[in-house]
């Protein structure tokens, strides 16, 4: 059979529904604002870390609600806690405690393994 060139994907679809939300209730207990980002970039852009790094507070929001924590380690400790993305945040979002919330989470989530 001749080869011309195109492959059929595998779905790649994430169906939220079937996530597991536990993780995502946790940290919006312990920084509600976090509900009100609709992740418009501004944190991402006065980023000191983001200069060096791909630190995105976008990706760490959605790493979260996909229930992906596996990768989120990785993310979390890119951040130098300077606190600029939550003074420049047009919806008031605590970024920093965010940060730190999601990073006790994942120090708990280690500690119960």
């Amino acid at each position: 059979m001749p080869e011309w060139g195109y492959k059929i994907n595998i779905n790649n679809q994430i169906d939220l529904d079937f996530n597991d939300k536990k993780y995502l209730q946790k940290l919006i207990e312990s920084e509600p604002s976090v509900k009100s980002c609709f992740a418009c970039g501004t944190c991402s852009g006065v980023c000191s870390a983001g200069n060096f790094t791909q630190l995105s507070l976008r990706k760490i929001i959605a790493l979260v609600s996909r229930s992906e924590i596996q990768d989120l380690s990785k993310e979390l400790s890119k951040c130098m806690l300077c606190g600029k993305c939550t003074l420049v945040c047009p919806r008031g979002v605590n970024t920093r405690n965010f940060i730190l919330s999601a990073r006790k989470l994942l120090n708990d989530i280690e500690i119960a393994k």
